[in-house]
This record gives structure tokens, sequence and C-alpha cells, in this order.
């Protein structure tokens, strides 16, 4: 399933109101402002975003993705024709995509007739811009079964979280995206939270029950120290086998010693595997700027930027635990303030962790070459 993308509706003509939106926007994480074609420059100057507008009439300013529709069929501003091979957006959408433009169809979806001709559209744009008038969920599962088959980018417009959740869920696929259309930055930020938590499956966790926890002596320890908060119960996965990863902790809690730091996962060993994605990687490789996965007790997933890799010489301790009878290993530092989280979801320190005790872990059968899942036989122990 691909990443569901958040834009911004800030063409209303008011560049005031338009930028409070867009900056607002930039601040969540939203991919793409909407705008008139003599803002461009204006939004560019704001931050690093995609920008959308209709076809400026000077060819020295172009936005990324250029907008058929508006002020033409698309919106209602020019009749539509009977014959849709005879539609101006139409014509107009095809001569800009055999021109190697990225183009986005944009219509209103007033009635049967606009919703063919958002699929007509469909079938030559990158992307298509349906916006809902009163009856907004029949056409767009309409829209996503007619072109399920085809490469574009189905965005619907929106103006609230409760519209957003309903857009991107639509037919279990959803549309791939949303179009905010709200002067309202806390409705901003609620869609964005939204469409980012979209379309990203949870990691299956398993219970492991602990067989041996004991002190092997000192190790180079990896602490990840990422550009996000993580709260209790989230942490990343971690462990010497590629294919059995437990779920060690963030620092998000205070302890007699020692402030929260909730950016934090003291990882493990620099030997060790972190999840990535759908992949792993040596905790030693990481650096800043990079990604890592985060992940909470309910397999709940995102990325986080990692800020900085604090490698440190420490004692180590090594876990082993059990999983439908396989057993999985990793080395953490001995320390209070390292944690593993429970079957209940709740945090053991490893310096009270003890045979017996149950531990929620990522197991796979498959084995794993470069970090990434293959069908091959591989003994790691």
């Amino acid at each position: 399933m691909k990443a569901k993308t958040a834009w911004i509706k800030a063409d209303t003509g008011n560049w005031d109101r338009d930028k409070d939106r867009i900056t607002t926007s930039l601040e969540s994480g939203v991919e793409c402002v909407l705008t008139s074609e003599d803002h461009i420059e204006k939004v560019r100057e704001l931050g690093e975003i995609k920008v959308a507008s209709p076809l400026p009439p000077a060819s020295d300013v172009m936005p990324d993705i250029v907008v058929v529709g508006i002020g033409g069929e698309g919106d209602g501003t020019n009749p539509l024709p009977s014959d849709l091979t005879g539609s101006m957006d139409l014509i107009t959408a095809e001569q800009l995509s055999s021109e190697g433009r990225t183009v986005a169809g944009y219509v209103v979806i007033r009635d049967k007739s606009y919703e063919r001709f958002a699929v007509e559209l469909g079938y030559v744009c990158d992307y298509l811009i349906a916006i809902g008038t009163d009856w907004k969920v029949i056409p767009l599962e309409n829209l996503i079964a007619g072109l399920f088959e085809e490469d574009v980018t189905i965005i619907t417009g929106v103006q609230d979280a409760d519209e957003a959740k309903l857009a991107i869920e639509t037919l279990e696929h959803g549309a791939d995206g949303v179009l905010i259309d709200t002067d309202d930055p806390s409705e901003i930020k609620r869609i964005a939270g939204i469409v980012e938590r979209s379309g990203v499956p949870v990691v299956p966790l398993q219970v492991a029950t602990v067989t041996a926890v004991k002190p092997v002596g000192m190790g180079d320890r990896v602490c990840v120290d990422t550009c996000s908060l993580m709260t209790v119960g989230e942490g990343m996965l971690v462990g010497s086998q590629a294919n059995g990863l437990f779920l060690v902790q963030s620092e998000a809690e205070d302890s007699p010693y020692v402030a929260s730091r909730p950016f934090r996962v003291n990882a493990g060993a620099v030997h060790a595997y972190v999840q990535v994605g759908d992949r792993t990687r040596y905790l030693s490789e990481l650096e800043a700027g990079d990604l890592v996965t985060t992940v909470d007790a309910k397999g709940g997933q995102k990325d986080a930027v990692v800020g900085r890799v604090k490698i440190e010489r420490r004692p180590l301790t090594l876990v082993e635990a059990e999983v439908g009878g396989n057993v999985i290993k990793t080395l953490l530092q001995n320390a209070e303030t390292i944690k593993l989280v429970g079957a209940d979801g709740l945090p053991i320190s490893i310096a009270n962790l003890k045979a017996g005790d149950e531990v929620l872990v990522h197991y796979e059968d498959s084995a794993r070459h470069f970090g990434m899942k293959i069908d091959e036989t591989i003994i790691e122990k």
C-alpha cells in the first residue's frame, strides 16, 4: 500500500489568508500547496514544498504540478460538453502530459456527468483532485473503482478530520490523499496527522518468554537519539538475529538517577540489527539524518529521523528468550533505564528482568540478506 499524501488548498485570492494556511501546513508535513498561478513564487519563498497551480502565462515560473480544470470545465466555470472527447480540459491535460509535464485534473463532482469526466481525466493525468458536494462517499467509491488499475493519485477535498478519515478508508484502499480546505490551524494539523498514520501496516508482535539474563562484560553500545518524542511502551525493534527483534523502550520515563529522554532509545550493542521499515540495519551504521522505525506496544509504527548516535563502552547483559520454540537473543547495556516492553505493554527494566518474564518481540520465519527478506536458511545464534 503506497503512502497517503496531504495537500493544502491555498488559492482563495487572499494572500494573507493563504499564507497562514501554507505556514501551518509546512509545520504539519503537508506535501503540496494548490495555489493560484500568480502566487507560485510566493509559496516557494515560504519553504521547500511542491506547488500545484493552473498553467501560468509566464513559462519561466512553472509549478511542479500543472492543474487543469480550475477556471474551466472541471469546476463548472465552463459548461461540460456532452461529448467528453471535445472537452478543452481533457485536450489540455493530454497535451501537457505529452510534453512531459506532471498534470493534475481538478473536478467538482456536481453530478454523474462530472463523475464520468473525472474518470476520463484520471486516464491521462498523474493526479485527480475530486471535490465532493452534497454526496461525497458514493462518487469517491466510483472513482476509486473506475481508476483502480490506472497509475493516478486520487486526491479528495476535505474540510475536517472526520472527512479525511472517511476519505482515506473508503473501499478499504481509500483515496490516495486529501486536499485540505480549512483556515483552522488545529484542524490542518489533525488532518495531516491522520494522513501520516494511514496506510502504515501494524508490525505483528508476539509474546516471548525470557529464558536467561546474564552479564557478559564490556562492549560498545549504541544510543539512538531521534528527532521525535516517544511514549511509554514505544521504542525500537532490536536484536542479535534479524528474524527475532525485541521491543526496546525509549527512555520516556523519569528515574531516580536521570531525567526522561523520550527522544532516545538505548538500543544495544553495535552488532545488533534494528528494524527500519521492512528492512533491518546494523545499529553501528546509523547516523544523523537517517530514518529509523519506532514501534509501540500495539505494533503501530512510524518513521523518526536520527538526530545523533552515541557509541560508548558500557557493561552489557545478554537476554535470551523463547518464542514459538525458537530462541532469540540481544545484548543491552546493564542499566536501570534500559527497558524491554512486557506482554502487558508496560516496561520491564533490564535491572529487574528475570527468566519467566514475558516480553514483546517481532519474530518472522524468513531470513535476511543485507537487511532484506529472502527465502534462504540462515542460522544466527
